[in-house]
């Protein structure tokens, strides 16, 4: 495995693989690698002749009083994963490598997409920032194929609608979120949680299975399911910053439930934010158990 740190390395680097019309996989990544991580990578390997993973905490994504400064980094733990993963290429670039002096262009996805969940919570500069981030690493790498976690399953969603709207060309293959045994999403920030909060935080794939139970149950309306799911919450005193119902689609409120849903949850554990979510059938739910599985469809 190589690593390179500017724009120019890595076009010098993917040159030959594009020349021989080698298809490349990109992992876009800020690092503290985990499960879910490298789960993305080995997807990236088993369908990729070329596997790219970029390493960069994105300034831009963070706003004022988030953890940009607390999130976890440790690059040559990270290097050492990817390369026992058949990771090609790190991308490690600094900050000035992706905005050099005099960038002056941000990308944004406009309407329900970025302005609600984490748009809602965290400003509409949140999404800005992902978007912009993204696009610069499409524009070095690009890649045929880049990898996502449904995690962020609302990232996923508005990754993908810049990547149509832009006619970029490359496939966003979603795959499922990793979890812990006990539920728990697999997470940088999970190296956060002390020991009390780390059990405190397994509210979140508990409300989502509560949710799952109450569908499972006959209950159509989401706010009823919503409210299931907060009690259950609740049982690890733990309150939802949000708790939604919606369209997996176009993450639309519902009036009622007749098709799958996505149940997206966010919550503070301590001073630890973190993010969960489930696309749900319930249709299907006879056939499985009620808790969170690792499921998500590819978004194409």
């Amino acid at each position: 495995m190589r690593i390179v740190r500017t724009a120019a390395a890595l076009r010098d680097a993917l040159a030959p693989a594009r020349a021989a019309g080698r298809t490349t996989g990109l992992v876009p990544t800020m690092g503290a690698f985990h499960a879910g991580h490298r789960a993305l990578m080995e997807a990236a390997r088993e369908r990729c002749d070329v596997v790219v993973v970029s390493l960069f905490v994105n300034p831009t994504q963070f706003g004022p009083g988030e953890d940009l400064a607390a999130y976890p980094r440790d690059e040559d733990r990270d290097a050492a994963i990817a390369a026992g993963e058949g990771v090609d290429l790190l991308f490690v670039p600094p900050a000035a490598e992706i905005y050099p002096d005099g960038f002056a262009t941000t990308v944004r996805v406009r309407g329900p997409l970025t302005e609600t969940l984490e748009g809602a919570a965290r400003g509409p500069g949140h999404f800005d920032g992902v978007t912009t981030v993204v696009a610069r690493l499409f524009a070095l790498t690009r890649p045929d194929v880049a990898f996502f976690g449904a995690k962020d399953a609302q990232q996923a969603l508005v990754v993908h609608q810049m990547t149509q709207d832009l006619g970029l060309g490359m496939e966003i293959d979603v795959r499922p979120t990793v979890r812990e045994p006990d539920g728990l999403a697999a997470s940088s920030r999970n190296a956060h949680l002390s020991a009390e909060d780390r059990v405190r935080a397994l509210a979140l794939p508990r409300g989502i299975a509560a949710a799952r139970a109450a569908l499972a149950a006959g209950e159509r309306d989401p706010a009823q399911v919503a409210a299931h799911a907060r009690a259950a919450m609740a049982e690890h005193d733990v309150a939802p910053e949000y708790l939604a119902i919606v369209s997996p689609d176009d993450l639309s409120p519902l009036a009622e439930i007749d098709g799958d849903v996505l149940v997206a949850v966010a919550a503070r554990i301590g001073p630890t934010r973190l993010i969960d979510n489930d696309r749900i059938d319930p249709a299907r739910l006879g056939q499985e158990q009620s808790r969170p599985v690792n499921r998500a469809a590819a978004t194409r």
